[in-house]
């Protein structure tokens, strides 16, 4: 079986050949950066309506986590703003993105979203978060990110520097499936095309290894089988306290 998912798994890279050679020559990741947030603004709204009670629960959460000044959080790979009318009222933001072509769709969220303050809105990939202070906020969120992630183990190390004593990292991300499964098998073969029309995401990733590992003091974190596309419908959620 290894070695069939390894043929159909070069064949699928040769089918997208085209691809990667424009990726080479650095024609690729400019275009697919411009177009990729209006895409996810029309993708957000329906996987919103999908997830919505997994959303409602898990951010539920968040004001127990607000010091005395109140509850500041801040988000990793934020993309349009999906996440605004989640969060509590009077809460204050942060946003980071790799992509800057996202900004004026996520400010014009923030100015939809009159019951949070956005503060600001950083370029910057989750594995450097250097322009955020170190202990300086209440929670961080992350969904649909870490998957892809250049190296998950570094987002979680920034993503611990930057809260305080008692913060809490809120999560949803969608994760490999089972081993013994077809969909598992699927996921391998596709993975050269899904990483160049999926902002670089691996839908092989087992995300939950790397949050066991990463030492925070307390892991809440459940498996779940979310109401999405078969590629995607296996997930994690949950929040780890620093």
């Amino acid at each position: 079986m290894a070695f069939v998912r390894s043929v159909l798994r070069s064949l699928v890279g040769i089918i997208v050949l085209p691809v990667t050679i424009l990726q080479y020559i650095g024609f690729w990741d400019p275009l697919y950066k411009r177009f990729f947030p209006y895409l996810m603004r029309r993708m957000t709204t329906t996987i919103n309506d999908k997830m919505d009670k997994v959303k409602k629960k898990l951010f539920d959460r968040l004001p127990d986590f607000a010091s005395s000044s109140g509850l500041t959080v801040l988000e990793v790979g934020c993309g349009t703003g999906a996440n605004f009318q989640y969060y509590p009222w009077g809460c204050k933001v942060i946003c980071t993105d790799p992509n800057p072509n996202f900004e004026h769709l996520l400010r014009s969220s923030g100015a939809e979203s009159t019951h949070l303050k956005l503060e600001r809105f950083v370029v910057a990939c989750g594995e450097n978060l250097s322009q955020v202070a170190s202990g300086s906020v209440d929670a961080v969120v992350c969904t649909f990110v870490l998957c892809t992630a250049q190296n998950v183990d570094a987002v979680l190390k920034e993503i611990k520097r930057v809260l305080r004593p008692g913060g809490a990292f809120f999560f949803i991300e969608h994760v490999a499936a089972d081993k013994e499964t077809w969909l598992h098998f699927i996921q391998h073969v596709i993975q050269p095309a899904w990483r160049y029309f999926g902002d670089g995401c691996y839908p092989t990733r087992d995300t939950s290894a790397n949050l066991e590992k990463a030492n925070f003091s307390e892991l809440n974190l459940k498996h779940i089988i979310a109401p999405l596309m078969s590629l995607i419908k296996y997930h994690i959620v949950g929040y780890a306290v620093k």
